[in-house]
């Protein structure tokens, strides 16, 4: 009962979070700590079976930690090498690889300084290493949210159909936009079967190397899948998911106030676009659209990068005190 009940009290923590409002990133951080609970809750019954396997289970868990930092080090390096070859060489397609460098580049100080006892280098790493600690923490909760948020479908009936632009190429909407539109085709078709009539919204504007706005070859797209012109509303003057969405609230209000949307995204994008939604008071729920496989760990890590840095004031005093508990014991 000494995991039990914390952890019957924070899966009620977030289940009341959730149902508040799905959009906020805590819910990650109530589900994860739940789970922790939930495990040592799990392991205590089974030592009270069996210490023996208790403790196999335990040891288990604690190897395989090392384990799949090796292996995780090793798939972002060969997944940085894909999306280079792939995307090209720009500083957004080098997230994974660089990632997975680091992983090894502090395996490797972390082991010299532990062989030569260094002590300037020791507590150089003892610092990287705490701060590694808290991003990896932070970052797992936001990859177990992010998962169980977009398995959520919202069932509600809905009025509009907002689908976010990603970019063209000249004129022509490339796989990652038709992905999103084809997902929000699919939902708009469901709607339709079950006696509904939401619109649809193509939101975005035109950026560099682009021949119109997103928007307008977004909508010329799903015409061409069989969407009636009529059924469908441009929004072309966005050029970020923030503007996305608040001009196609804009949108949505003047057509009708009290409306309830769904935004149509890529599936590494669903949580921040959540947030955003939820900043920008945006009635909205949020769904995904499959990626190119090769294309998520580099998009993941740029989308937590994103989210990190929105809460840069509490994460930046966090980090700072994190540095300062390794620094001044050393120092002083």
């Amino acid at each position: 009962m000494l995991f039990y009940i914390p952890a019957g009290m924070l899966f009620l923590v977030f289940t009341v979070s959730f149902i508040y409002d799905r959009r906020q990133l805590r819910n990650g951080v109530y589900l994860f700590f739940a789970l922790v609970f939930l495990v040592g809750g799990l392991l205590t019954t089974l030592a009270s079976v069996s210490e023996w396997a208790a403790a196999v289970v335990l040891v288990g868990l604690v190897l395989l930690i090392p384990l799949f930092v090796l292996v995780l080090a090793g798939f972002l390096i060969a997944n940085g090498v894909t999306m280079l070859r792939r995307e090209g060489r720009r500083p957004a397609n080098l997230l994974s690889l660089a990632a997975g460098i680091g992983i090894i580049g502090y395996l490797v100080l972390s082991a010299v300084a532990n062989f030569t006892k260094w002590p300037p280098l020791k507590v150089a790493m003892a610092t990287v290493g705490s701060l590694l600690a808290y991003v990896s923490f932070l970052f797992v909760c936001f990859l177990l949210y992010s998962f169980v948020y977009g398995k959520i479908r919202p069932r509600r009936a809905v009025d509009f159909i907002v689908v976010l632009g990603s970019g063209l190429i000249g004129s022509r909407v490339p796989p990652l936009l038709a992905s999103r539109l084809d997902r929000g085709r699919a939902v708009y078709d469901a709607e339709r079967a079950k006696g509904r009539h939401p619109v649809l919204i193509t939101s975005g504007g035109q950026g560099p190397g682009e021949d119109l706005p997103e928007a307008r070859a977004m909508a010329d797209y799903l015409v061409s899948g069989g969407v009636p012109e009529s059924e469908i509303l441009v929004e072309d003057e966005s050029r970020t998911t923030e503007q996305n969405l608040r001009f196609s609230k804009a949108i949505m209000q003047a057509i009708k106030p009290k409306y309830r949307c769904l935004v149509v995204t890529n599936n590494f994008h669903v949580m921040r676009a959540a947030r955003i939604a939820r900043k920008e008071k945006v009635r909205a729920q949020v769904i995904g659209s499959p990626t190119a496989r090769y294309f998520v760990p580099s998009a993941t890590i740029r989308e937590f990068v994103a989210v990190f840095l929105t809460h840069r004031i509490i994460n930046g005093c966090i980090c700072l005190f994190l540095i300062a508990g390794q620094v001044v014991p050393a120092i002083t």
